[in-house]
């Protein structure tokens, strides 16, 4: 295993044949090119550690080529080489972003110890950027160890850095507001405004008002002119959260934002150009509203770039005793409470209950329970409802526990235990028949057998 990736530039053969031989005599993994158009040609195509680069190049110099390999990836470490090396060349590399810069004829012990350094701040570099989005995942809710929430963070984090609009799916309560503000701040529009609109709470004939503001004297109550949450959000992101509740003429004027980047206060007639990133989201089926008349198409399309779908809590069930902890903690820190740890048959019963209203009904479970309970929370501060009602695990019914034989009782939990895994991981038969140390053909099998369906 190689300890690094490196990319030499020069146009002399026996010094990227010399670096190359010192180089992977130590382990790295040497790629070389003779100009600096062969290697930004490598750059889109292949990941480096580090770049070794000739400030003399035949074409494109090599001060040219770093500013370029910076607009793409600042943290890249780039070590300058030369054989005519002036001060201002040194001056005016490191202003480009160079991280040392090194003379010809190159010395053995000089190049390892630089390429070492180099390869050691692009590691840093890297675990910065890894804590930066772990604190910010933690920090905005998305909590869990289970596949699909690794699967939900790993799809956050490849679409956050971009200027896609994200359409965000699931039932109510499973954090689509967390996942919209985990995007916000994991984008390079972190410490620009994050606005929400609840579109379901607006009135319809207010939603464009609030949309898109208004002038003085538009209708009877406006008094002075308002800005809109459109200007508000101007070089940050917009949150249109149940947007399938938005009324059809509101709908078309998002679209125009969307179409031209420009949009009209109610009552005014000169465009107003906004910089502004939509997230969307939604608990209704979008396609059926198209269907139906009542959601337009081609603003479901604009919107639906990328689609993301926040899991129901009931197939992360693993990630129920982290989040009642971590929601514990919080309502105990917010109440001045000394931490109240949960009785392991609690958690466990908290963990087979089905939870309909997801994470924002967990949550305000646990607030309960903090405050009624005394200094551990145990079976007997749970409801009764709850209690009854999440005896069954793994989702097997009453009538088998009550009436039902061992075989029914496996088959109902086999049954149960398959569909969970199959929901975690979106119905890819792949990884759940990885997941569940099968081959695809013998899970195919008993989803057969077990007559189980997708459900939706």
């Amino acid at each position: 295993m190689s300890d690094g990736s490196i990319l030499v530039v020069d146009d002399e053969k026996n010094i990227r044949r010399t670096l190359a031989l010192v180089l992977e005599g130590e382990g790295f993994t040497v790629t070389d090119a003779g100009t600096a158009e062969e290697a930004l040609d490598l750059l889109e195509r292949r990941r480096f550690d580090m770049l070794m680069l000739d400030v003399c190049l035949p074409g494109m110099d090599g001060i040219a080529a770093l500013r370029l390999i910076h607009e793409q990836d600042a943290d890249l470490p780039v070590v300058m080489i030369s054989g005519h090396a002036s001060v201002r060349d040194a001056v005016e590399a490191t202003r480009a972003g160079a991280f040392d810069f090194i003379e010809k004829p190159l010395g053995r012990e000089r190049v390892l110890v630089t390429v070492r350094n180099a390869l050691q701040a692009r590691s840093r570099a890297n675990e910065l950027q890894t804590l930066r989005a772990a604190t910010r995942s933690q920090v905005s809710g998305l909590l869990g160890r289970s596949p699909v929430m690794e699967r939900l963070r790993e799809q956050i984090a490849k679409v956050a850095p971009t200027r896609a609009r994200i359409l965000i799916t699931g039932e109510s309560g499973t954090g689509k507001e967390l996942v919209a503000r985990a995007i916000h701040e994991q984008s390079d529009r972190a410490s620009r405004p994050f606005v929400k609109v609840n579109c379901a709470a607006i009135p319809n004939d207010l939603i464009e008002s609030t949309l898109f503001g208004h002038e003085k004297g538009a209708f009877t109550s406006a008094v002075g002119r308002r800005r809109g949450n459109f200007e508000l959000a101007d070089t940050g992101t917009l949150f249109l959260d149940e947007i399938g509740d938005m009324s059809l003429t509101a709908q078309a004027k998002v679209l125009r934002v969307l179409q031209t980047g420009e949009m009209t206060r109610v009552g005014g007639e000169t465009p107003v150009q906004v910089d502004v990133r939509v997230l969307a989201a939604t608990n209704k089926d979008l396609e059926q509203a198209c269907r139906e008349g009542t959601f337009r198409e081609d603003l479901y399309f604009r919107l639906n770039v990328v689609p993301l779908q926040t899991p129901p809590l009931r197939t992360r069930r693993g990630d129920v005793g982290l989040l009642a902890e971590h929601f514990a903690e919080q309502v105990c820190a917010e109440n001045g409470f000394r931490s109240k740890p949960f009785e392991a048959e609690a958690l466990r019963r908290l963990e087979a209950f089905d939870w309909p209203g997801n994470v924002r009904e967990l949550r305000n479970m646990v607030e309960r329970l903090v405050i009624l309970s005394g200094e551990q929370i145990t079976v007997d501060d749970l409801p009764a409802d709850l209690a009854r009602r999440s005896r069954p695990a793994l989702g097997v019914g009453e009538d088998v526990f009550e009436q039902g034989s061992l075989r029914d009782f496996r088959e109902a939990a086999e049954q149960a235990f398959i569909s969970a895994r199959l929901a975690a991981h979106d119905w890819n038969i792949s990884r759940t028949a990885e997941s569940l140390d099968l081959e695809r053909t013998n899970l195919h099998k008993k989803i057969k057998a077990l007559g189980i369906r997708r459900e939706g």
